[in-house]
């Protein structure tokens, strides 16, 4: 489904990369993802087309590489690659989570080994940050670092689950904690490890999703990583240069734009399977007549378009909120938007499926794989149960239930 109208609200250069983008998705289209899913590959093609015509980066600063743009660029060009069919969904966690943090609270050492390789698509970092029996409550997180006091070492052990594409990043951002000095209480923090690192294994998860992105459980055994391995900080530095709270702050950085790039690949995928029944029932005739000329047909994938433009309003006012520095309104809205997407998505694969029959669970189509992936939008990165949860108490002023 075309996003034409919904563009009024875009500038120039907006439409300009919504348009780019589409030509690129296009010449890929989703037979070229299926085809790698089932041969086990991964979309390395793509992925250096987008990253040579400045897609990957358009979030990252120029002095590094990028296109100087941010979470409002990035989300576009994850959207229509979505409604071509292909989406990259190391979008969500390289360029958008891992990028972002590290070029907001970054050491300068750690933004020239990293920035220039996320921008151009020759690096990829993943992001652990759930664990087994911590789940949404990130507070729960037992992946904790101590220093080793006659090197200065980090000692980092714990256990992280559904983390995306470890096998094909050269590192992974891990979301753990350490413990303040000061207080005795720990704090969040993040750690950057590379994949070959000794005691950092990883294990596949089988899934009923198709993606090329595989899943993994991370065992981290007393791994052992130099003082420059935390965001922000050195070898005299706890914390990084942001203090105590620096790793609050650099999660929530991540988990914000995380939460908008889901949205992105929600509406993405909500739109090509609009657009598939929509192509359907103008061309399906069942007693004489398009079966799109049935109200009960044509008022579901009606109903699934104001969906889908309502959601994306909401996430372009999160990306514009967090682009312009806001971010407590920014996680307000992403989390509205990310909810509001994903419910989108569900919907219009259900209406699309039903809309083609049995046609719809065809592989011809393309249709049935998304009965399976649209439900991930409602589950991660976060459920809805939790963003209700989240408006309830934060913007409603209720008394939270947990």
């Amino acid at each position: 489904m075309s996003a034409a109208r919904s563009t009024v609200l875009e500038t120039e250069e907006h439409r300009a990369l919504r348009a780019a983008v589409a030509a690129l998705g296009k010449r890929y289209g989703r037979d070229y993802l299926t085809r790698l899913t089932q041969e086990g590959g991964h979309p390395d093609e793509l992925w250096r087309d987008a990253a040579g015509l400045g897609y990957l980066g358009v979030n990252l600063p120029e002095e590094y590489g990028g296109g100087g743009g941010g979470i409002a660029e990035l989300s576009i060009v994850l959207e229509e690659l979505g409604a071509a069919g292909c989406p990259l969904l190391m979008m969500v966690v390289s360029p958008a989570i891992c990028g972002t943090v590290i070029a907001r609270f970054g050491t300068d050492e750690q933004k020239r080994a990293w920035l220039p390789g996320l921008a151009d698509g020759s690096l990829t970092m993943a992001f652990g940050i759930t664990e087994p029996d911590a789940g949404s409550n990130s507070h729960r997180i037992t992946t904790t670092a101590r220093r080793d006091p006659d090197t200065g070492d980090w000692l980092l052990t714990g256990r992280k689950v559904f983390v995306s594409g470890v096998d094909i990043a050269d590192a992974t951002l891990i979301v753990g904690r350490t413990s303040d000095t000061a207080t005795g209480s720990l704090k969040p923090c993040l750690f950057i490890v590379p994949r070959d690192t000794p005691g950092f294994r990883r294990h596949r998860i089988p899934m009923e999703v198709q993606a090329a992105e595989k899943q993994f459980e991370l065992v981290i055994d007393d791994v052992r990583l130099p003082p420059e391995a935390l965001v922000g900080g050195g070898p005299s530095h706890a914390f990084g240069s942001g203090g105590e709270d620096a790793g609050l702050l650099q999660l929530f950085a991540g988990l914000n734009p995380e939460r908008i790039m889901t949205a992105a690949f929600s509406l993405g995928m909500a739109r090509f399977a609009l657009e598939r029944a929509t192509a359907y029932a103008k061309e399906r005739t069942v007693w004489k007549a398009p079966i799109g000329a049935h109200q009960a047909i044509a008022h579901p994938l009606a109903q699934s378009h104001i969906e889908i433009e309502l959601a994306r309003l909401m996430m372009q006012k999160a990306a514009r909120l967090y682009d312009d520095g806001d971010d407590m309104a920014a996680g307000e809205a992403a989390n509205m938007a990310k909810l509001a997407a994903g419910d989108a998505c569900v919907r219009a694969v259900d209406r699309a499926v039903h809309t083609l029959g049995g046609n719809g669970l065809t592989k011809e189509f393309g249709l049935a794989s998304l009965i399976v992936a649209s439900r991930v939008a409602r589950i991660a990165p976060v459920s809805r149960e939790m963003i209700l949860n989240f408006v309830s108490h934060r913007t409603l002023g209720l008394p939270k239930s947990y």
